[in-house]
């Protein structure tokens, strides 16, 4: 099913490409000109005042959660989740015999199994943290309206207008973006010492990978900020993107980064969630290969110490506090909710000592851009799409049917992320980057 959702996105995607490169108003298209999504001030509202939780009013220990996950903690993604709630539930007084886990369950109907499970045993709050678990736990809220049922990461809830159903992610294409700058640096660096070679080219330009999990729009948005990120340091970098089909595939991940790190690229980086691709970079790097990588959830540097630069992660708790919050005073959470640097909800690892001299410096600076508003991530300035920067695009997938909505989301010199839905939308492939394996 997944698979098959993969190749609907790519058709929807390509299909869309198209459009955007074709239709501004100098070619005399009739595309939208104002960002008109009447939910955009509504969920933009929801991520900056609830980042913030409110004051517990109600009983802590009158509470107990329930918790669907892809993986456990020996999976990056599940891990930074699992770590959020703990540190949220310690904060606010809720004890661990109040949390009831559920782990490796896969997208299909386990959901519901577990779900029911976590309901018969009390729970009034349920969380899940992977994008195919969202069906389940729409019907589930559906058919239990009594219960909250949380979908991280999921995209139905703007739509669905469920009280009980929710949806959240950060803002981590920020996140990205900054480790994209750190890589950038360490590629300039490379550059000024003339420390490539022949092979790191194609043409003028250097070549970094990218191992990707799906054709999903969260997976886009997130390499397209990185390559953004990169591409504010060295100009001239194109960026090849290799696809595994698996949130979760050491050795797919590992035999991907290998891949590309074999095809000359200098800097790897990832939307997966095993090790696979750093521990590929940092066996080439033992042999002599001048390859870097960038990690995401976790530091990788224990298994990648020496080219290990950075990774880009979420500070789930930032989520999790709000929300535990809300349950604790028998409260509705907010429909989406999506929130990045300006919150500390998002965040890069510790710089790895290959990072180049003055990262940090400037990983404060751009941070500190993002926060005032001053740097956006899809500036479209930046980027063009068939060789032309766009003036309007529509956000895909606001209601999760695979078919890109009519409002426009590119205002004020930027395409607005997690605005129409706090799940990433982007998902316009840019010039630079391109697909091996699709």
């Amino acid at each position: 099913m997944k698979r098959l959702l993969s190749l609907l996105m790519a058709c929807v995607m390509l299909l869309a490409v198209g459009v955007l490169a074709s239709c501004d108003k100098e070619d005399g298209g009739d595309a939208p000109t104002a960002y008109g999504y009447e939910g955009t001030k509504e969920l933009a509202a929801q991520g900056a005042e609830n980042a913030v939780p409110g004051t517990v009013t109600g009983d802590p220990k009158a509470v107990k959660i329930g918790v669907i996950l892809i993986g456990d903690d020996a999976e990056g993604y599940s891990k930074a989740h699992i770590d959020g709630i703990k540190t949220a539930a310690s904060k606010l007084g809720i004890g661990e015999e109040q949390i009831i886990w559920k782990t490796h369950v896969k997208e299909d109907d386990s959901v519901t199994t577990n779900a029911n499970q976590l309901i018969a045993d009390g729970c009034t709050y349920i969380i899940s943290n992977s994008y195919g678990h969202q069906d389940y736990m729409l019907q589930l809220a559906k058919d239990n309206p009594t219960i909250h049922f949380i979908a991280m990461t999921g995209d139905k809830a703007a739509s669905e207008k469920l009280s009980n159903y929710s949806n959240a992610f950060t803002k981590v294409f920020e996140s990205r973006y900054v480790a994209g700058v750190v890589a950038g640096l360490k590629l300039k660096e490379l550059i000024d010492g003339g420390k490539l070679t022949d092979k790191n080219y194609d043409g003028e330009n250097v070549k970094i990978g990218y191992v990707g999990a799906f054709t999903f729009a969260e997976v886009i948005s997130g390499y397209t900020s990185f390559y953004l990120g990169v591409k504010s340091v060295v100009s001239n970098v194109v960026m090849d993107v290799q696809f595994t089909d698996s949130w979760y595939n050491f050795d797919a991940e590992k035999a991907a980064a290998a891949s590309l790190v074999d095809s000359g690229c200098v800097i790897i980086s990832q939307h997966a969630d095993s090790a696979g691709a750093p521990t590929a970079v940092e066996e080439a790097h033992s042999k002599g290969k001048e390859v870097y990588c960038v990690g995401y959830n976790v530091s990788m540097l224990d298994v990648a110490p020496n080219s290990a630069l950075t990774s880009a992660t979420n500070v789930w708790a930032a989520y999790y506090e709000y929300a535990l919050t809300q349950a604790i005073n028998g409260e509705n959470v907010a429909t989406n909710w999506a929130a990045g640097y300006k919150e500390n909800a998002v965040k890069i690892t510790d710089l790895g000592p290959a990072c180049a001299a003055g990262t940090q410096a400037k990983v404060d600076e751009v941070i500190g851009k993002i926060k005032s508003g001053e740097l956006h991530v899809f500036d479209v300035s930046t980027f063009t799409v068939g060789g032309k920067n766009i003036t309007w695009a529509y956000a895909t997938d606001t209601n999760g049917d695979f078919v890109y909505d009519t409002n426009n989301v590119v205002a004020d010199g930027y395409y607005h992320e997690s605005h129409t839905q706090s799940a990433p939308s982007f998902s316009i492939q840019i010039d630079g980057i391109r697909w091996i394996n699709k």
